[in-house]
C-alpha cells in the first residue's frame, strides 16, 4: 500500500510553516516533506514531528543561494569545498531528523562550461556524498527537473539521471522520480516506472500541467497508483504540488487513493 507524504512547501500554505505540521497529520497524513529545514533549529522540527507521529520522508541538502536564483551545486566545478560541506549540514539535519533520504540538486549549466566537465564533477560529488552517508544508512537522491520549470537545470531526463547513478556505483544513491517533471518532459510514465522503479528511491506526484492536485488534467493517477503497488514500489510517494484551495479541501483524491487500498495516508 502506498503511503503518502504532504509536502510542506507546497502544501499548507495558509499556515505558518511550523504550524504545517499539525494540519498534514490533522488529515490523516502519517509522513511529510519539504524543500529545506535549514531556517529553523533541529529541534523545532523534531518537537513537531514527534507531537504529530510523523515520518520526516525527505529533505534537500543547502541548495546554495537560492534566493538569488542557484538550484543546488552538485554538479558546479569550483563548488566542490562548498558542496561537501553542504553534505555534512543536510547530514547533521537527516540524524536529528530521523529522515533516510536527502536530495541533492545538481545546478544550473553555467554558460560556457562544458557538459561532460559538469558530469564528471556530479559523479565525483555524488561518489563521495554517498559514501559520507552510507554509514548513517540515509540515501541520496537525484531528481530529474523539467526545463519549463526550471531553465538551464543540468538533469531533465529519467535515463539521464540512471546512467549517472550506475556511473557513481553506490547502493545508497537512487533517483527521485518525480512524474509531473517526467510527464512534461518523457511522457509514458507507466512503461518508465516499470523500467526503473527498482532504482528509485522517492516519487513525487503533482497533475499536469499545472501543478494542482493529481484529479485533474491529462495523467491519470490512479492507474499509476495501483501499477506502482502491484510493482511493490515501497517508499513514499511525496505529494509536491500547489492546491487549488485550500489545502485540505483538495484532498478528496487522496480520500479516493487510500479507501481503494483499504488504509490511511
Amino acid at each position: 500500500m502506498l503511503r503518502f507524504a504532504a509536502n510542506l512547501s507546497m502544501m499548507y500554505t495558509e499556515h505558518a510553516f511550523l504550524e504545517r505540521f499539525a494540519a498534514a497529520a490533522a488529515d490523516g497524513f502519517q509522513a511529510v516533506e519539504f524543500l529545506f529545514p535549514y531556517e529553523h533549529a533541529p529541534a523545532e522540527l523534531v518537537a513537531r514531528l514527534r507531537e504529530h507521529g510523523l515520518t520526516q520522508a525527505l529533505f534537500n541538502l543547502p541548495p546554495g543561494d537560492w534566493a538569488a536564483g542557484e538550484r543546488g551545486m552538485a554538479a558546479l566545478p569550483g563548488r566542490e569545498e562548498e558542496f561537501a560541506a553542504s553534505v555534512r549540514q543536510g547530514l547533521a539535519y537527516a540524524q536529528a531528523l530521523g529522515c533516510k533520504r536527502v536530495h541533492a540538486m545538481a545546478g544550473l549549466v553555467p554558460e560556457g562550461v562544458d557538459r561532460q566537465q559538469l558530469r564528471a564533477v556530479y559523479v565525483a560529488n555524488l561518489r563521495q556524498a554517498a559514501a559520507e552517508l552510507a554509514p548513517h544508512g540515509i540515501t541520496l537522491l537525484i531528481e530529474p527537473i523539467n526545463t519549463r520549470d526550471m531553465p538551464g537545470y543540468f538533469l531533465n531526463r529519467q535515463q539521464q539521471a540512471h546512467d549517472i547513478v550506475a556511473e557513481v556505483g553506490a547502493p545508497n544513491l537512487k533517483v527521485q522520480m518525480d512524474l509531473y517533471h517526467c510527464q512534461i518532459m518523457e511522457g509514458d510514465l507507466a512503461t518508465r516506472l516499470r523500467h526503473h522503479l527498482p532504482q528509485v528511491g522517492h516519487v513525487q506526484i503533482a497533475g499536469v500541467p499545472e501543478r494542482h492536485e493529481p484529479d485533474a488534467g491529462e495523467v491519470n493517477y490512479p492507474y499509476l497508483f495501483a501499477l506502482m503497488d502491484q510493482l511493490g514500489y515501497d517508499g513514499f510517494v511525496g505529494c509536491e504540488y500547489r492546491p487549488r484551495a485550500g489545502s485540505s479541501v483538495g484532498l478528496g483524491w487522496l480520500r479516493a487513493a487510500t479507501a481503494a487500498a483499504g488504509g490511511q495516508p
